[in-house]
């Protein structure tokens, strides 16, 4: 029954949570500052593709581990005339050589990688000399009370979201392992359950 959940529910649960009118915007902010030659990581959903500066990318390219999530990739690629190279796989082991990207975006998919360290280390890997990581993920409420309830949650919620953490300090974990937040920020998606609902996002580079 578990895999069932997986890989029929959660696609479309991740799908339509991560394309609320809140999360949208936020992307409308983020996904347009990629430029050159540009990784997205968790591309899974194809939900970026809208937003992307075509005239800034030299060539995209998309990772993600769930095939029906990169059913919906391929779709959106079509649809919308955006020629894209995909791979499945996962974070933390990228199937890229050194130095292949000026960016790479990753947008709601720190939450749910098993390592967040090896992930970095390999984001770092495949960046070109001076190039960005941009992201945009939910994640540890500044605020006791949210806070409070994330830990309360998480261990169910990790089983019924496709392992997404709701407590795990997305830009400190970014700082922690080697990059430099060149401009970040967050806030409480506005209509959204304040411990689900704490976003943070901006750009770093690695030291």
């Amino acid at each position: 029954m578990a895999n069932l959940w997986e890989k029929y529910a959660v696609p479309k649960l991740i799908r339509t949570a991560c394309s609320q009118p809140a999360v949208m915007k936020d992307r409308s902010q983020i996904v347009p500052k990629a430029d050159g030659d540009v990784l997205e990581l968790g591309c899974g959903g194809g939900i970026n593709l809208q937003f992307y500066d075509r005239s800034k990318v030299t060539k995209l390219t998309g990772l993600d581990p769930s095939a029906e999530l990169l059913d919906y990739t391929r779709k959106e690629a079509r649809d919308r005339g955006f020629e894209m190279e995909i791979h499945d796989g996962i974070g933390e082991a990228m199937p890229f050589a050194d130095a292949s990207f000026d960016t790479v975006l990753t947008t709601f998919t720190l939450c749910s990688v098993q390592d967040g360290k090896q992930v970095l280390s390999e984001m770092r890997r495949v960046l070109k000399p001076g190039g960005k990581i941009l992201f945009l993920e939910h994640g540890r409420a500044p605020d006791k009370g949210p806070e409070k309830w994330q830990r309360r949650i998480e261990p169910v919620w990790k089983h019924i979201a496709g392992g997404c953490h709701l407590h795990r300090p997305v830009s400190d974990l970014i700082a922690a392992n080697g990059y430099e937040l060149v401009a970040n920020g967050g806030h409480y998606a506005p209509k959204t359950p304040r411990w689900l609902g704490w976003m943070e996002f901006g750009e770093a580079r690695p030291i």
